[in-house]
């Protein structure tokens, strides 16, 4: 038998939810994981609020209900967990496990720094409390061409914008995700307007507002961090089993990381600040090389973020979308399991 590959596992976030993920949870999962999905409706239910069973099994797949924060973060904590919980653990070890925004809460369960019950309690939470917050939301822009290489000087113009814009009185509009090739910008609706009116030609896309999000990691959600550090305590909290790269690109490690500081991060900076994924994935895989990274459903959609990552520091020489796809066609770094046949490889299910 072959060594295990190595691997290094992303949490999506908000938006990998969707119309085509709608049933996923009772079909992939539905069987094998009964229990848990059963714990975590009943955690549900006791808050008064429809299961996951019952919006995973929908007729149809509802904007305005399915892409609401109290709706999507349990939906994708569940489809996220659950498949981490498919991994094949004879043929890949885990070696660290990062997150894109919402993500992290997510990777608090993967990485052991509280448990999958825990978890789903505190991704419930923090869909409710993402919904406390200032007026304004998100707006996401492009950075990179056709090829993934980044626009020369197009990320620096955009956030002297932010910074101009949000010095004006009544203005607020500061970086809220990385994502390599695209970057969120959050804010009220007074610096919203402003980036959509002044900001230069972007390729490939036109800035998209994201529907159903708050001004996410910015001080403007002062109010969710205030709530989850009420309702949330520090005894949800242990040591990571496996090492987690948090917005920051910082480590938390094994034996050598303080539960009281993940806490105080997860609610405290995770919400406030800036939420840099690029650089989470960056230093992982600097850090721990590992031979793939596993991206869980729900979808798939992270994966041009992790690409573009990837493409930033030139990782085992994949410097541009076409080296990208070659790798991807020969010997793939990145295994999403939103796709059926790499989610094959994941599970050991070819």
């Amino acid at each position: 038998m072959s060594a295990r590959k190595t691997a290094l596992v992303v949490a999506p976030g908000r938006g990998t939810y969707g119309k085509g993920e709608l049933g996923s949870i009772a079909r992939l999962h539905g069987a094998r994981f009964a229990d848990l999905i059963a714990d975590f409706d009943a955690q549900r239910r006791a808050r008064g609020q429809p299961t996951v069973s019952e919006l995973d099994g929908a007729d149809r797949f509802s904007v305005a209900t399915h892409m609401r924060g109290d709706v999507a973060a349990p939906l994708i904590y569940t489809a996220t967990v659950l498949d981490y919980l498919s991994i094949d653990r004879e043929k890949f070890d885990v070696v660290a496990v990062a997150g894109n925004s919402m993500g992290w809460y997510s990777a608090l369960a993967l990485g052991g720094a509280v448990s999958v019950a825990d978890g789903f309690r505190i991704a419930n939470a923090m869909g409710l409390n993402s919904q406390t917050h200032g007026p304004g939301g998100q707006i996401l822009l492009q950075v990179v061409d056709e090829t993934w290489r980044p626009v020369p000087g197009l990320r620096e113009q955009l956030l002297g914008l932010a910074a101009a814009i949000t010095a004006r009185p009544d203005h607020a509009l500061a970086l809220s995700i990385d994502l390599a090739g695209m970057l969120v910008f959050a804010g009220n609706e007074a610096g919203l307007a402003a980036l959509l009116a002044e900001a230069p030609p972007i390729p490939g896309r036109d800035p998209l507002r994201l529907a159903g999000h708050g001004p996410f990691h910015t001080p403007l959600m002062f109010g969710s961090s205030d709530k989850a550090k009420a309702e949330l305590a520090p005894a949800l909290f242990g040591a990571p089993a496996i090492p987690m790269v948090d917005g920051r690109g910082h480590i938390w490690r094994r034996f050598a990381s303080d539960p009281a500081a993940v806490w105080d991060y997860s609610f405290g900076h995770q919400i406030l600040a800036p939420y840099d994924f690029a650089r989470s994935v960056q230093v992982a895989v600097k850090e721990y090389a590992p031979d793939v990274l596993i991206l869980p459903g729900p979808g798939d959609t992270l994966g041009g973020a992790i690409a573009q990552a990837l493409i930033g520091i030139e990782w085992q020489g994949i410097a541009s979308k076409a080296d990208f796809a070659a790798r991807q066609a020969t010997d793939p770094i990145l295994l999403a399991m939103g796709r059926a046949e790499q989610r094959a490889v994941v599970t050991g299910n070819q």
